[in-house]
C-alpha cells in the first residue's frame, strides 16, 4: 500500500508542472486585434502565463521555456464574448425532453436559474468553441410570464466545470410578445412588471419572517429572486423593441433608481439613442435587422448600431439563439464594417465591430477587463485564425481558454473526417458520372 502511495505521489508531481505549462503560451510574429476598440496591428507578440495574459502587443519579449506558436500570416485575438444565447439548454430544439430553454407550464417565473439545465457536453458547446467563442451568456426564453428567469456566465472550455456566474442577471420582455403573455396589452405587461418590482421592493424590507400582503400575486421564490433586481445586485435584461418602449423602460429608475437596466433588441434605439446614452445603458442588439416584420420593429434600419454608438450608447452584438448561432457573431459584425462604405448608411469601424462581439458584451456582463481583451491580467482566452476575423473566408485555427488548448472534435468535425474521403470503389452505377 506504501508503495502505491508514493507511485501515485510521483505521478502527481510529474503532472503538476505540466498543468502549469499548459496554461503558458506564445503566439509570436501575428496580426492582433486587442478587442478593446483599437485596430489591429502587425507582428505583434501575445504572452499568457498561468492562464492568464501578462502581455500583448509589438517588441513583447517572450519568457524562456513558454510554449510558442508562431503567428505568422495568422490573425490572434480574445475569444468571442457571445452575448445571450441558449447554448447548453437544448439539443434538438424540436425534441421537448431534450429542450430546456422555457418552462411555460411552471408556477414559477423570475425564480427560474439555467444553470441545472445547463449540458457541457452540448454539441452547441463544442461547436461554438471551434467558432472562436470562449464565452457566453446564457439566458432562458419567456415561457408563461413576461420573465424568463435568471441566465449565467459560462465558459466554453473542455470540461464538466463551464459556469462562470451563476445568476448574472435576470431577463423580462416587454415586446409585441410579452403584452400578449401579460393579457393581451402592453398597458398590462408595465402593471406585471411594476407590481412584480414592487412586491420584490416590500418582500427585502420585511423583517425576516413577516407576513406578506394578501394580494401578494408573485411566488415567493420569484419575489425573492428579484429582490436583488430593485436593489441593484443584478442587472435586469428587458427585451423591449420600439421607441416609445425604451422612453418608458428608461422611466422605470424613476421610482427604482438602484435598476441596472440593459436594453435587449431596440430595434428602434437609432430614434431615442440621446435618451439611452443619457441614462448610461448599454444594448444588446442583432444589428442585420432590418425589415418592418413587426409593428414594433416598423422604424429598424441596419444603421441601428452605428447611429447608437455615435450617440454614445454602449452596444454589444447578440441574441444568438436557436438556429442564429453564436459562431455567426463575426459575420454581424463584419456587415456592420461594411456598412460604412454604403453612401448614407452608418457603421462601425473595424476595431469597434470587433469590440462589440467581444469586449463590450464583456463590460456589459460585468466582466470588463477580465474577458473579451487581450490585455495584463485578462483570462488567457486566445484564438488564432487563418485570416481577418471578420472576413467569411477566415476561420479559427486554434482555440485557447485559460491558456489550455480546445480540441477540435465536434460531431460536426467527426463528420466531415468521415465523409470526406470515402472510398469510390463500389458506388452503384448510377452515380457513374
Amino acid at each position: 500500500m506504501k508503495r502505491i502511495l508514493m507511485l501515485a505521489a510521483g505521478i502527481a508531481a510529474l503532472a503538476a508542472p505540466l498543468a502549469v505549462s499548459a496554461q503558458d503560451l506564445a503566439v509570436t510574429n501575428a496580426t492582433l486585434a486587442k478587442g478593446d476598440g483599437s485596430e489591429p496591428i502587425t507582428g505583434a507578440t501575445v504572452v499568457v502565463r498561468g492562464g492568464k495574459v501578462v502581455a500583448a502587443g509589438v517588441g513583447v519579449a517572450v519568457p524562456a521555456g513558454i510554449p510558442t506558436v508562431d503567428g505568422t500570416g495568422k490573425w490572434v485575438t480574445p475569444g468571442l464574448f457571445s452575448a445571450l444565447t441558449d447554448l447548453g439548454l437544448w439539443d434538438v430544439e424540436a425534441v421537448s425532453d431534450s429542450n430546456d430553454t422555457e418552462a411555460d407550464e411552471s408556477p414559477f417565473n423570475a425564480a427560474l436559474d439555467v444553470v441545472p439545465a445547463l449540458n457541457p457536453a452540448s454539441e452547441h458547446i463544442a461547436v461554438s468553441r471551434e467558432g472562436g467563442v470562449t464565452r457566453a451568456s446564457v439566458s432562458p426564453a419567456n415561457g408563461n410570464s413576461i420573465f424568463a428567469g435568471q441566465g449565467a456566465l459560462i465558459d466554453l472550455g473542455e470540461g464538466a466545470r463551464i459556469v462562470d456566474a451563476p445568476r448574472a442577471f435576470q431577463y423580462v420582455t416587454l415586446s409585441e410578445r410579452g403584452a400578449r403573455i401579460a393579457g393581451g396589452s402592453r398597458v398590462a405587461a408595465y402593471v406585471v412588471l411594476h407590481n412584480a418590482l414592487a412586491e420584490a421592493s416590500a418582500l427585502a424590507a420585511a423583517p425576516a419572517g413577516a407576513a406578506r400582503a394578501s394580494d401578494s400575486m408573485l411566488t415567493h421564490a420569484d419575489a425573492r429572486a428579484l429582490a436583488p433586481v430593485v436593489a441593484g445586485a443584478q442587472p435586469l435584461y428587458v427585451q423591449v423593441e420600439r421607441a416609445a418602449d425604451i422612453r418608458a423602460v428608461l422611466g422605470l429608475k424613476q421610482e427604482f433608481p438602484k435598476l441596472r437596466l440593459v436594453l435587449v433588441g431596440a430595434s428602434e434605439g437609432w430614434l431615442v439613442a440621446k435618451d439611452i446614452a443619457a441614462a448610461g445603458v448599454p444594448v444588446i442588439t442583432m444589428p442585420m435587422r432590418d425589415l418592418p416584420d413587426a409593428f414594433e420593429a416598423l422604424g429598424s434600419t441596419q444603421s441601428n448600431v452605428g447611429r447608437m454608438v455615435q450617440a454614445g450608447v454602449k452596444v454589444a452584438i447578440g441574441m444568438f439563439a436557436g438556429e442564429n448561432q453564436p459562431r455567426r457573431a463575426p459575420e454581424q459584425a463584419g456587415n456592420l464594417v461594411a456598412l460604412t462604405k454604403l453612401p448614407g448608411a452608418t457603421g462601425l469601424t473595424w476595431g469597434q465591430a470587433f469590440a462589440a462581439i467581444t469586449s463590450v458584451p464583456a463590460e456589459i456582463s460585468g466582466m470588463g477587463g477580465k474577458e473579451g481583451v487581450l490585455a495584463p491580467g485578462a483570462v488567457g482566452d486566445v484564438v488564432l485564425w487563418d485570416g481577418d476575423p471578420l472576413e467569411l473566408s477566415s476561420a479559427p485555427v486554434a482555440v485557447y481558454i485559460d491558456g489550455v488548448k480546445q480540441p477540435f472534435d465536434s460531431h460536426q468535425v467527426r463528420l466531415r473526417e468521415r465523409y470526406k474521403d470515402l472510398d469510390h470503389t463500389y458506388k452503384p452505377k448510377a452515380y457513374d458520372w
